[in-house]
């Protein structure tokens, strides 16, 4: 039997909470608080106890999906980005970049967040920047 506690960084909100994840014969198991992080102190809210549990869902999406002919079908990385690229610039052209809005999420970090409206206003050239923990 090989065990290993494994640290890392909470992803379900910007807090950044200190987790360690608990491995076991490379499977991942749980997630326990990390004592001696900054932030949390060992202590977890209740999605923190429950980290692992997204990870290893079989609902998880393995693979990007696109649509063709009105079926989702699987696809490669670049294939995935290549479609994403070529119609959000065509949304532009065609519409402005006004026409384009950027929801940030609580499920990234910071820095993450702050890289997603940079990209917004600096790449596609809008303000429209939103994020779900201002509601």
């Amino acid at each position: 039997m090989d065990y290993k506690m494994i640290p890392s960084v909470c992803s379900y909100c910007g807090t950044g909470c200190g987790v360690l994840f608990q491995v076991m014969d490379g499977k991942l198991t749980g997630t326990m608080p990390m004592k001696t992080h900054p932030v949390n102190e060992g202590k977890l809210c209740i999605k923190g106890w429950n980290l692992h549990e997204h990870v290893v869902s079989d609902k998880r999406l393995q693979t990007p999906l696109l649509k063709k002919d009105g079926q989702l079908q699987e696809a490669t990385w670049d294939q995935a980005i290549q479609t994403t690229a070529g119609k959000l610039k065509a949304i532009i052209k065609d519409h402005g970049p006004d026409s384009v809005g950027v929801l940030a999420s609580a499920k990234i970090t910071n820095e993450e967040n702050y890289l997603a409206q940079k990209f917004a206003r600096a790449v596609i050239g809008t303000n429209n920047v939103d994020h779900c923990a201002r509601l």
